[in-house]
């Protein structure tokens, strides 16, 4: 699947998600606060689940090493590939 396709179905599953959620919500007679709050317990979960999927297996590559000599050099290099 190529990156435009995925992104389209992203976007579409971002758009219809809350709009299902506001049909259910009418529907069901659900208050609006017990629905904000499942909303709030289960984004930080579903979003690590998705950084987990759509991260690449080197995404710690770049981290810096901890040896703040290394971090400045680190810094100084990405600023002079910068100019």
């Amino acid at each position: 699947m190529n990156m435009s396709k995925k992104h389209t179905i992203i976007m579409l599953a971002c758009c219809l998600v809350p709009i299902a959620g506001l049909v259910l919500i009418a529907f069901f007679k659900i208050p609006v606060s017990t629905v904000l709050l499942g909303a709030m317990i289960l984004i930080c979960p579903l979003s690590h689940l998705l950084m987990i999927a759509f991260m690449g297996p080197d995404h710690d590559a770049h981290q810096p090493t901890g040896d703040p000599a290394a971090v400045i050099k680190d810094i100084a290099h990405a600023h002079h590939e910068g100019q």
